[in-house]
């Protein structure tokens, strides 16, 4: 479900909302850094690079991206969702052969964080996150023609031929501003 983020309607509860209530359900996957060391920028899209199969035609994944503190309190950065069907293009629909494995990439579009040491950097996945985004009833129909739902069944890979990952624009830590005369012109 969805628990704060940026989501331009009310319900539900928007902004920096703690994750950990959706974090203990027994459908989201949790992966969760080591704390880390020194601060770390994060600055530009976030894209989660996963290889799934599913026992439906059609499925979503969502993904978020979540700054965990020393003391637990987990903070939604960003998510992003990919429905199944849409996986080669936008364009046209590609319905899921039950148990194959896909690429997916999954947008968590954008963002500009500093994880300070002794956070951990979180990924949580997940297959709903509803009401920000529909439902998918997973049937593989088209939206709207159906009045039931069906449940799936996920499975992520990240073993040495399947290696899910997120990709993170990282900004050194020795960045410093551009130096020069900017010149404005008309």
């Amino acid at each position: 479900p969805t628990l704060g983020g940026n989501v331009a309607m009310h319900p539900p509860r928007v902004g920096p909302y703690d994750q950990t209530a959706v974090e203990l359900r027994n459908d989201v996957l949790v992966y969760t850094s080591e704390p880390l060391e020194q601060p770390i920028e994060v600055t530009g899209p976030v894209v989660l690079h996963l290889f799934a199969s599913t026992d439906r035609t059609d499925t979503d994944f969502n993904g978020k991206i979540v700054d965990v503190y020393p003391e637990g309190y987990a903070r939604i950065l960003q998510e992003g969702v990919i429905r199944g069907r849409y996986w080669k293009t936008f364009k046209q629909q590609n319905l899921l052969t039950p148990g194959t494995v896909y690429e997916f990439y999954v947008d968590l579009w954008s963002t500009s964080n500093v994880f300070q040491k002794d956070h951990r950097i979180r990924i949580e996945i997940t297959s709903s996150s509803f009401p920000k985004y529909d439902r998918n009833p997973n049937t593989g129909h088209k939206f709207g023609e159906d009045l039931d739902t069906v449940v799936a069944h996920q499975q992520v890979y990240h073993d040495k031929n399947h290696s899910s990952y997120v990709l993170l624009p990282l900004i050194p830590s020795e960045s410093k501003p551009c130096e020069g005369t900017a010149v404005a012109r008309n």
